[in-house]
């Protein structure tokens, strides 16, 4: 087997840029033995539980007893274990005891990203434990932190508890501000009722935080506070909670899925009463970083299914790899994941300082935080569906076949487009940053810096990026003079071009590092940019062994 850096040089080429030396080298270490993992047993019991071993609900005991209990089958409660005792969330939060100081939202996204290319199913729960925690350390007074922040932190030292966060409603969905679920006073704690239409990690979870309107609050968002509900009572019963049923859903089986009742469940209010919508909001932003690190995870594991499998299939006395339209379909794939992986830890350098010290960022900067999640979650989920189709192409009807992997990794790539905002709502985002913040104008100028700042040899490459700028400020302050419904029209349109132009920057920022990182960058260019009939150049073929390979360019 491979070795991590063999395989995803590119992995650690981003984490060098950001984690010092003494964490890098730990992070190196770990997450090749955690790699390793991933691609071994964690995968093979990703294939059982997608399979056979779908969670069940167990609704009632044999006396009738409604107990609505989940049921998952042993190799997924290993991953479990495995997974959180490598301190994916906890060290976040916590010191690495090896090293006695806290790890980074970097090195968790890291682990996060090996884990998608295995079981990006479960890398949802993993997703809403990290947020739980956020929203304990930051928001929750001290006696409700001290209670379940390190069950939800923990790494094998202690019972854990997994977390999970209930927004969605039959009525509402994207439109948070129909809530209906209600919370009523009972003296120092509150008892919820009502129906959670979509709660993912249900029956998994040992605490929920709960987004609920307190009696007499107003309506709309503004009336919403947060809340954390426990699972189950201190007796070992359920809280008030109900399950109706599981989804029944396409992809991401490892996930169980609910509706959920809640009948009095005893809740502890979060932070400010009226202050819950923003406060998972503010989770919500870690969430969507989970959502495009899970995509670029299953690209990478898209990608190297179809290079595999390219390598080692002949067609017509010749391997796939020797035909020029798969060297073209391959080397356009690594470019484009390598360049959005690359643009991926740029933001999570960026989050891990903003989400770390929330009240030392300015407000500049949350939006420019908020900007870079909503352009790349809404990016990388597409791409993630385009590259588990590639994949599925390329190994032909034996891609369509559920004893291949590339079934499984387009089905459980699609609920990313849809998790966390589709890219209607990511567009609105946009949009409400360029009204609020003017921060079209900060990219702009953020941009035409970087691209400034490039070298006499890359200058050349950056051509159609500066007039893609230009064609955006121009477009932009046209906009502004719209309708509304054009303004809307317009905001997804103009988040893909925001975000063409953001990639872009990425790929010629690397291109300077060395001569295969300055083919990505043409490859990516050319992708984006331009879209003529005839490619003289046919950059794709001509460097294909120095883009998959990392040797020599090979002429053809």
């Amino acid at each position: 087997m491979k070795q991590l850096r063999e395989v995803d040089p590119n992995l650690l080429f981003n984490l060098q840029k950001y984690l010092d030396p003494e964490l890098y080298e730990y992070a190196a270490n770990e997450l090749e033995s955690f790699w390793r993992l991933c691609m071994t047993d964690i995968d093979r019991r990703a294939v059982h539980t997608d399979r056979e071993g779908q969670p069940r609900l167990v609704k009632y005991d044999r006396f009738g007893n409604d107990i609505s209990e989940v049921w998952v089958n042993e190799g997924y409660k290993q991953t479990v274990k495995q997974t959180y005792e490598t301190g994916i969330v906890g060290y976040v939060h916590k010191p690495i005891p090896k090293l006695g100081r806290k790890g980074n939202y970097i090195y968790s996204y890291a682990q996060g990203y090996l884990l998608s290319q295995a079981e990006p199913g479960f890398y949802c729960p993993v997703t809403l434990t990290m947020a739980t925690a956020y929203l304990l350390e930051h928001f929750a007074d001290e006696k409700l932190k001290k209670k379940y922040l390190p069950h939800v932190i923990a790494t094998g030292d202690m019972e854990l508890y997994e977390g999970a966060t209930f927004l969605t409603e039959r009525q509402g969905g994207s439109d948070v501000g129909a809530n209906e679920v209600r919370a009523v006073p009972c003296g120092d704690y509150y008892e919820i009722y009502g129906e959670k239409y979509f709660a993912s990690n249900a029956g998994m979870c040992g605490v929920a935080m709960v987004l609920a309107r307190i009696d007499g609050s107003e309506a709309g968002t503004k009336g919403l506070s947060l809340f954390l509900v426990p699972w189950r009572n201190e007796d070992g019963t359920l809280n008030g909670i109900e399950i109706r049923r599981l989804k029944d859903k396409l992809g991401v089986r490892a996930v169980p899925s609910a509706e959920v009742v809640f009948n009095g469940a005893k809740a502890y209010l979060v932070g400010d009463a009226k202050k819950g919508f923003y406060y998972m909001m503010e989770a919500l932003n870690l969430s969507r970083v989970c959502n495009a690190v899970a995509s670029i995870g299953i690209m990478k594991r898209a990608l190297e299914e179809a290079k595999e499998y390219a390598l080692n299939r002949s067609a017509f006395g010749q391997t796939l790899t020797s035909y020029p339209m798969i060297k073209e379909t391959l080397a356009n794939l690594t470019a484009r994941q390598e360049v959005q992986t690359s643009a991926c830890f740029e933001l999570i350098a960026f989050f891990d300082r903003v989400m770390q010290e929330p009240k030392q960022a300015t407000e500049d900067e949350k939006a420019w935080n908020r900007l870079l999640i909503a352009l790349l979650k809404m990016r990388t989920a597409e791409e993630a569906i385009a590259f588990a189709h590639e994949a599925i192409e390329m190994h032909g009807g034996n891609g369509y076949i559920e004893d291949f992997v590339t079934p499984r990794l387009l089905r459980d790539a699609q609920v990313l487009t849809v998790w966390e905002g589709t890219a209607n709502i990511l567009g609105l985002e946009v949009l409400r940053l360029i009204r609020k913040y003017r921060i079209h104008e900060t990219f702009h100028e953020t941009m035409r810096q970087e691209l400034a700042a490039l070298p006499e040899t890359i200058q050349p490459l950056a051509a159609p990026v500066e007039k893609g700028l230009t064609e955006l400020a121009q477009s932009l302050q046209k906009l502004q003079a719209l309708s509304e419904d054009a303004q809307t029209y317009h905001a997804k349109k103009i988040a893909n071009r925001l975000c063409d132009i953001y990639l872009s920057v990425v790929a010629l920022k690397n291109a300077v590092d060395s001569e295969r990182n300055e083919v990505i960058a043409r490859l990516f260019l050319q992708h984006v940019w331009h879209k003529d009939l005839l490619d003289v150049d046919m950059l794709s073929v001509c460097y294909f062994d120095l883009v998959m390979n990392n040797t020599n360019r090979v002429k053809v």
